[in-house]
Formats: C-alpha cells, structure tokens, sequence
C-alpha cells in the first residue's frame, strides 16, 4: 500500500444534471450507486462546464485550461502537443495512470485507437479510442486493431459493460507499490439513444414527461434552425419520448456498473484508499427548448453533476455551493492529492470549499461560458444567465425566478445598465485569459 491515494474517475458522456437521483430525487430514473458518492463524500451543487461541447469540454477537464488555449477548441481538432494534463503531472510523480473509453480529444472524426505518443499522461491507454458511440465491444486476437465495435452487445460486450470490465481488470493488476489514477470515460448516454437488454425496456416512453419547453420556436437565431427541424419530425413528442426512455436506461445501465466498481474495490479493501470521482462532460437538452444534443447557450446543459468521495480528508455529505467549473478540476485533484497544478492552468483549485463545507458561497462567483465555433460567450452568476453571440444577438434569463428560461430579459429597459456590465465582464475575462474572442466583445461594446 502506498502513502498516495488512488484515484479514479468515472466520466459519462453527455449527462445531465437531471438523469442523476442525487440531484433530481423526484426524476425518472434513480441512480443509488452514484448517489451513495454524494452521501460519503462531497457534492458539487453548481458546477459547470466552460463549454458544452465534448471535445473542448474533455480538455478543459483535464488540462484546467480554456478551450482557445488548450486547443481543442471544438470536436475533432487535438489538444496541443505541449498540454500538460492532471495525468501528466501524476505520472511525473509516481503515479500509474490509465484511461479507457471514450478520449475524442485526439483529431479528425476517426473512431480508431489513440496514438500511444499522444496520451497526455496516460500511459496505460491500449483501451483508449477516440471517437465513437459502438453498443458493442470484444477482442479480437491475431489482428492489428486489438477491438472491433458492433451493435448492439450483451451483458460482457455491451460497451459500458466491457469498458466496466476493463476498469476492474485494470484495478486488479495494478502495482500495490505505485498508486493508480484511472480514468473510465463511458460513451453513454450519449445517442444513439439505445441499450441493451433488459434496460431498453425498463422506462416506457408513456411514462416519460416531456419538458416544458418543448416547443418552443423562439430561440435565437443560432438554435433557431435546430427546433424547426426536431418539430418537423412525424410525432415529434413521441420520438422524443422514445429517446428519453433509451435515455434512462443508458443511465441505470452506467449506475449498475458504478455499483460493480465500488463493490469491488470493496472487495480489494481499497475503496476508503481512493479517491473516487464522477461526473460528464456536459448535459443532452432531450427536447428542452426544442432542442437536442448540446451546444446553445442555455444552462442545462452546463450546469452538470460533479461528486468526489474519499473519506480519509473530505466529510461525508458535504455540500459545495459555490461555482466551480470545468477548468477548475486540474488543480482541484492535484491539489487533492498534495501536487502542484501544472503552471499554466487558468482555474482554481476548489478544495478550500470541499474542506470546510461552507453552506452559502463563499464569495461573487462565475462560470465563464466558451463556444469559439460558434463565436459565443456567456457567463452564469448566482443569479442570471447572459450570453452573446459575435453578431450582437444576447440572452439574459433570471436563474431564480425563471429556472426555465423562457422569458429573456435584454430589451427591458431595467436591465440594461446590468447587460453593459456583464459585456465588460465576459470582455475583461477573454482579454485576460488571451481569448480571441475579446475582439468581438470589444466591437459590441464599442458600438453600445
């Protein structure tokens, strides 16, 4: 047994903050094995993602920096060959890093396996692929690629399962002299909304709500186009009943395997020696505002789980309250685990507020929201959503007395003073941070 404490990561793809029962106890789906890390550990009540898009997001995650800087600034572009991620400062001190699963950080829309050089740290990565959302996979012996993905697998090859197995294998033969830090990135419940049996018939779509905002036509013109096409379908509030049902049991599948982990490490008498960790890289709006996937600027898909157990340093059912995000998790962990964060990360660390508990927070916060594709910015404080794109076209919505988001508050004239200071902040913030998008927020307030 090591004096360092291992660590492991459960990452989902595209959950959100709904799906999971410690956050929504009233929701379709509940999910004990996930909730059992938020009643032994800490959990994070307003933590976000800098972007709403797989691949920025996962590098923002990793290298606690912004989507311009770490490079990968939209899906399929790489992180720059010279980022440095919390698993790269990990390994330099003693740790043994794994990733297995998803990683869709490494390029072009290719689903093949992660070039061994580009790993960023993790350097048990013959697991890692970097695109792709296969409902199966097994391995083939005497050919080049180790694994082949098919639909739809069972209970061994199903992808969550298999990934599932893979982590535990990991776990079982690691080095009891060197900690581990392992990283299982689940490419669920991402669509295709699909999964296998029995859990693609444990929800029915009859019993599915639709959300409120359903549709919904009114958008800004950058999602505009999106809501007329998800109404145009046949039965659109059928398919999009089916989609969350698939939904729910991809969730209760991912939460099963959750189960299977903790209990083994249970097993291996570890569990209490490691930090254990989960959240996802952004929500799936699944019909709000007409919507599907993610992008836009509204804050479900944002605001995402993050639950961090370990019970040699942090309180069991402690709650943080203030804003954490994305970027902020490289030097949360590290520090966690007394290493430094790498010297260019731009977050901070949170563990002062997992420590201490704290019931309000601790000080004025922000998330800053980054969407460089689609030249976007937005920030979300405790009490308001604002956003504005490149053409000057802005949301603001009241976080509190409109959770829904549907009345957007730019063109009463009470607001205005408080949109003027909001354009100064998100451009002090990109000007500080070398953001390009500085730029265009300058030529909007220029021309107020």
């Amino acid at each position: 047994m090591t004096s360092s404490p291992n660590i492991l990561i459960l990452h989902t793809d595209q959950q959100s903050l709904w799906s999971v029962s410690a956050y929504n106890p009233a929701g379709p789906v509940q999910t004990p094995h996930i909730d059992r890390l938020a009643g032994e550990g800490v959990k994070f009540e307003q933590f976000f993602t800098n972007s709403a898009v797989c691949t920025p997001s996962r590098g923002c995650f990793l290298t606690g920096r912004y989507p311009h800087a770490h490079g990968a600034f939209t899906n399929n572009v790489p992180l720059n060959p010279d980022e440095k991620t919390f698993a790269s400062v990990l390994s330099a001190h003693g740790y043994h890093c794994g990733y297995i699963g998803k990683w869709h950080l490494d390029g072009p829309r290719r689903p093949g396996w992660v070039n061994p050089l580009r790993c960023f740290g993790f350097t048990d990565n013959h697991y890692m692929f970097n695109r792709g959302h296969w409902k199966t996979m097994f391995e083939v012996k005497g050919i080049e690629d180790p694994c082949v993905g098919f639909e739809i697998g069972d209970e061994q090859s199903y992808t969550t399962d298999w990934l599932t197995n893979k982590g535990i294998d990991f776990i079982r033969n690691h080095r009891q002299d060197r900690p581990f830090c392992l990283m299982i990135s689940y490419p669920d419940p991402h669509g295709p909304y699909s999964v296998r049996p029995p859990y693609d018939t444990m929800y029915s779509p009859e019993d599915m709500e639709i959300p409120a905002t359903f549709g919904e036509r009114n958008g800004p013109s950058w999602v505009r186009q999106q809501q007329e096409r998800n109404l145009a379908h046949d039965n659109p509030e059928e398919r999009l009943k089916r989609h969350r049902a698939a939904y729910c049991g991809e969730v209760k599948l991912i939460d099963d395997n959750i189960g299977r982990i903790l209990a083994f490490l249970e097993e291996q008498e570890i569990l209490d020696d490691t930090i254990v960790i989960f959240t996802t890289d952004h929500g799936d709006y699944l019909g709000e505002h007409s919507l599907y996937g993610k992008n836009a600027m509204y804050h479900s898909v944002y605001h995402i789980p993050l639950l961090i157990r370990y019970p040699r340093r942090l309180p069991a059912g402690t709650k943080v309250n203030d804003i954490v995000t994305t970027v902020d998790f490289h030097a949360t962990l590290l520090e966690l685990v007394g290493l430094p964060p790498s010297p260019r990360h731009q977050g901070s660390s949170a563990l002062p507020a997992m420590v201490s508990g704290a019931e309000a927070p601790s000080s004025p916060q922000t998330a800053w929201l980054h969407h460089p594709t689609h030249r976007l910015a937005g920030l979300i404080d405790n009490t308001y959503l604002f956003a504005v794109s490149a053409g000057g076209e802005m949301l603001l919505f009241d976080r509190i007395k409109d959770p829904l988001e549907t009345n957007n508050l730019v063109h009463q004239s009470q607001y205005q003073p408080f949109i003027q200071d909001c354009l100064r902040r998100l451009y002090r913030h990109h000007s500080d941070v070398s953001s390009p998008a500085a730029a265009w927020l300058d030529d909007i307030l220029q021309s107020q």
